[in-house]
């Protein structure tokens, strides 16, 4: 049987294990990225590792997440970025610029590459043919610094697109489809591989979209073929010289395989609090909302923007709505401007933002008390929006601008001639200005380079080697679908102490349960338990290293999520499933916990533990490789890494 194109790239960067194996493989990667919230935890890491310089062929700070700068931290947290890039050999995009997906998209991402990035929403490059994977800041400095990245070997799902998309009906309308025939459950352990007819007929900032969104379906990526519309973009963008023709084999073989008709798609919506309660636009009843937000790296693109415009031009935003609009990057503004897209918007009533993640992440523009909000953005779960009240409902641009008109979840078919948005198309030429990216210097300017740390930048907390006995109490017990927003959550208030770790603890579970900071210090050695999916959504590894900090041992789940089990092993956190599920349901708050000859039953993969108080013994599941066993064994990748990189150097 042939190839698909997912296997194809891996297969090329394939470093150690076998691909039709179930043992972990390790990949080359060619590319790294991180921004303004994990790229500082990639730099510190790098800092106490004593690396020289990064060994990936690119790598990429952003700033553009937390780019209000309400106070000094903020814009201590750039600077310290801007000069940690330039001492390691990253280029450096500055605020303003973009959103970092976009941006990639944009200028750097290439076919056939290998990416992995500090964000879940990573894999939006897959839209030109690379496998581009979210990962912790940790994970992306150990490959910064060369070494591979580890996965366990990827079943491929076939996403079969047939047809073509009404006008009015957009890619985000696909991308909840496939939510709502899959859930957030129901890309775990695959890469999602688009193909089909109906391929042809998206865009470049279409794929993006799709691809982008596969985070909320749990996937490890997504990826479209390159083909011509690849290469068309690449030209527009002056990077024709990176194209190369990458499609599957006509004899692919796929694990999996579900057909979407573009042509019978309606427009669709996200109810709160979960990117997979699906239902019609039409469907959603008078649900009347407070705010619309336009933008983010899944919805942030001219031709997204100029829809809405168009949907606008000639009419009043509702008088008790607030719209919002934020280009996904400079460029993207400037042929706004240009074309004279921004004056309609503006016309209408729209607020413009700059360049930024903003609203999606809860920095600026947080809905009043119990308010209602429509945006173009990834994820709504309970408190992403910076208040743990808002109801926020996931559309498309044309739906976002047809609400804001009518001040209602509204299909935009029922307020606007839809069939006129077939003109609005992405530019034929983009200006490109890469003048707000600073490129690294050579290895002598960069190591002399001091990198300047903000009084708000504390240094990484470390843990010493994982005890062979352990006795904890459980500090909370949680139900399904935890994410790493209710762990630790956004917002600009909370996410401007992230590189300080002591102050980020303190808000730890905040929403979920304010007296568990509280709890947990004094306990000092804890345990969490939670459901099916725990840690599902951003990749920031804070949801990991912020319980390790506050002493957690541990967390039982009878799930978990791909990426936040990589950062509990990374920070030194046993992964523990349950044997048996009905466990779940006899462990409770405040049980005391104990494990002994821990050594021996990480490496069975068997953990028993007995819940002291009930009298009452239980088995766990570790499902690990020989490497995630060593780094737990450690205490973590940071000791990990600074122990190998101590014994590569006492061989010079």
């Amino acid at each position: 049987m042939g190839l698909s194109v997912a296997k194809k790239i891996i297969k090329s960067h394939l470093l150690d294990g076998d691909m039709a194996g179930n043992q972990q493989i390790t990949i080359s990667v060619d590319q790294a990225l991180g921004h303004d919230l994990t790229g500082i935890m990639a730099a510190q890491i790098l800092e106490s590792v004593q690396a020289d310089k990064v060994s990936t062929e690119t790598s990429i700070f952003y700033c553009d997440h937390n780019t209000l700068a309400t106070s000094s931290e903020n814009a201590d947290d750039h600077l310290y970025l801007k000069t940690a890039a330039k001492r390691f050999g990253i280029y450096f995009s500055k605020p303003g610029n973009g959103i970092c997906h976009f941006l990639h998209c944009q200028r750097f991402a290439k076919p056939g590459k290998v990416l992995l990035g500090a964000d879940s929403h990573t894999p939006t490059s897959g839209a030109l043919g690379m496998i581009a994977i979210g990962s912790g800041g940790l994970s992306v400095a150990r490959c910064m610094v060369g070494e591979g990245f580890k996965l366990a070997p990827p079943k491929v799902l076939n996403i079969r697109l047939t047809g073509v998309l009404h006008p009015g009906v957009s890619a985000k309308d696909i991308a909840l489809e496939a939510l709502r025939m899959l859930s957030v459950k129901g890309g775990i352990g695959y890469i999602l591989e688009f193909t089909g007819e109906g391929v042809r007929s998206l865009s470049i900032p279409q794929r993006a979209t799709i691809t982008n969104m596969s985070t909320e379906l749990g996937a490890t990526t997504a990826v479209f073929p390159s083909d011509q519309v690849t290469r068309d973009f690449l030209k527009a963008q002056n990077r024709e010289r990176d194209w190369i023709e990458l499609l599957p084999d006509s004899d692919a073989e796929y694990d999996r395989a579900i057909e979407i008709d573009l042509g019978a798609l309606e427009p669709l919506v996200a109810e709160p609090h979960m990117p997979d309660l699906v239902i019609k636009a039409r469907e959603a009843g008078n649900v009347k909302v407070d705010s619309v937000f336009i933008g983010s790296c899944t919805n942030a693109s001219y031709s997204d923007i100029a829809k809405a415009a168009k949907i606008l031009k000639g009419k009043k935003v509702n008088r008790d709505v607030d719209l919002t609009v934020a280009p996904g990057s400079r460029q993207v503004l400037e042929h706004l401007v240009k074309d004279g897209i921004l004056a309609d918007l503006v016309s209408a009533g729209a607020r413009m933002l700059e360049c930024a993640c903003g609203p999606c992440i809860g920095i600026g523009q947080v809905p009043h008390e119990n308010g209602v909000a429509a945006r173009t953005i990834n994820r709504n779960f309970r408190g992403r929006g910076g208040t743990n009240e808002a109801s926020i409902y996931l559309v498309s641009p044309e739906t976002a601008a047809a609400t804001a008109i009518t001040g209602r979840i509204t299909d935009p078919r029922d307020v606007f001639d839809v069939e006129s948005l077939k003109d609005c198309n992405e530019p034929e030429a983009y200006k490109v200005d890469d003048s707000m990216i600073i490129a690294p210097g050579d290895v002598e300017d960069s190591l002399s380079v001091s990198v300047i740390r903000g009084k708000n930048i504390t240094q990484l907390p470390g843990r010493g080697a994982l005890r062979d006995s352990l006795k904890a109490a459980v500090a909370i017990k949680l139900g399904d679908n935890i994410t790493t927003d209710d762990i630790i959550p956004a917002g600009s208030e909370i996410l401007r102490y992230i590189a300080n770790i002591p102050r980020f603890a303190d808000f730890t579970f905040c929403y979920t349960d304010g007296t568990f900071v509280d709890r947990v210090k004094k306990m000092k050695s804890s345990v969490i338990v939670g459901g099916e999916n725990y840690g599902q959504g951003s990749s920031r590894e804070h949801a990991a290293l912020l319980p390790m900090y506050l002493g957690v041992e541990a967390v039982i789940a009878k799930s978990f999520a791909r990426i936040h089990k990589e950062n509990l092993i990374n920070y030194g956190i046993l992964p523990l499933v349950f044997s048996n599920k009905e466990d779940y349901d006899r462990i409770n708050a405040d049980d005391a916990l104990a494990i002994d000859d821990v050594y021996a039953q990480v490496d069975k993969g068997r953990v028993r533990i007995m819940a002291v108080d009930k009298n009452i013994e239980f088995e766990t599941i570790l499902d690990l490789s020989d490497f995630d066993r060593r780094v737990l064994k450690e205490g973590g990748a940071l000791n990990y890494l600074r122990n190998k990189l101590r014994v590569s150097s006492n061989d010079l």
